[in-house]
């Protein structure tokens, strides 16, 4: 992290994690393993039917019996609609280019800083349903945090780490981040495929 950033006291890194479809246990003996502290829920909805285990409340409850803090920041939630005139062009896939566009909003703005706040101190992961980052909008979360000198790293398995590698359509131009469509554009998966509502 470059020396300003520390200064302003960011963390060095974070870490993300999609609960999918682990049983509790698993997705706590994870969690320990990488000596996370706090876990940032940036789900929209923070409910399941078909895995009431990670259901805002019983999540909650679960983590701090093993002393893991817990936040759930909406305000980074993703369901956002892309705007009609979206410079996103990048992005295929609406649910993308929709997030895209959050990323410039105020509201995005106070959950990052949120989330850099809840960060402070201690090792957080920021957590959505899907266990593929590349198709969760936490990857566009990672995208802004690198450009803020933040390491982020990608929790798959117990043994399986991956650095986030940012989106190459990537651009800041006077504090603006963008995804323009200057390439052909990114593969996508589908978001939010398995992060949805009851």
């Amino acid at each position: 992290m470059p020396p300003d950033e520390r200064a302003k006291g960011l963390p060095a890194t974070l870490w993300t994690v999609g609960h999918s479809t682990l049983a509790l246990p698993v997705f706590l003996q994870l969690l320990q393993r990488h000596g996370i502290q706090g876990v940032a829920d940036v789900r929209r909805f923070p409910s399941s039917r078909r895995h009431p285990q990670f259901a805002e409340q019983a999540l909650q409850a679960a983590l701090e019996e093993q002393g893991i803090a817990y936040r759930w920041l909406p305000e980074l939630g993703g369901r956002r609609e892309p705007r009609a005139d979206s410079p996103n062009t990048a992005w295929r896939q609406p649910a993308f280019r929709g997030y895209a566009d959050h990323l410039n909003s105020a509201l995005f703005a106070e959950g990052l800083a949120a989330l850099l706040a809840f960060a402070h101190g201690r090792r957080v992961a920021v957590l959505c349903a899907e266990r593929q980052w590349r198709q969760c909008h936490r990857s566009l979360i990672a995208d802004v945090l690198s450009l803020r000198g933040i390491e982020v790293l990608h929790l798959l398995g117990a043994e399986q780490v991956e650095p986030h590698v940012p989106n190459p359509a990537l651009r800041e131009v006077a504090d603006q981040v963008t995804y323009p469509a200057t390439e052909p554009p990114v593969r996508q998966g589908d978001l939010f495929a398995t992060d949805s509502p009851p």
